[in-house]
């Protein structure tokens, strides 16, 4: 397990439910050391963990269904 310690927030409970755009604006502005990548639920990504990213879940209607969270 990556130690992603020091780099801010790293994690957004309150978004799961609202539009995923909505979701990556505010986790980028919360914490502008992290890139934000939507992803529709379904799709294939890399299992790396690293400690500069968010990956934002969504449903076919870019809702989100999962807690983003750095990793």
């Amino acid at each position: 397990m990556t130690d992603c310690s020091g780099t801010g927030k790293s994690s957004w409970p309150e978004l799961v439910g609202i539009n995923g755009q909505v979701a990556a604006h505010v986790i980028a502005k919360e914490n502008p050391k992290v890139s934000v990548n939507i992803v529709e639920e379904g799709m294939m990504v890399t299992m790396d963990v690293r400690c500069d990213r968010v990956r934002v879940w969504v449903d076919k209607y870019q809702i989100v269904k999962t807690t983003p969270h750095i990793g």
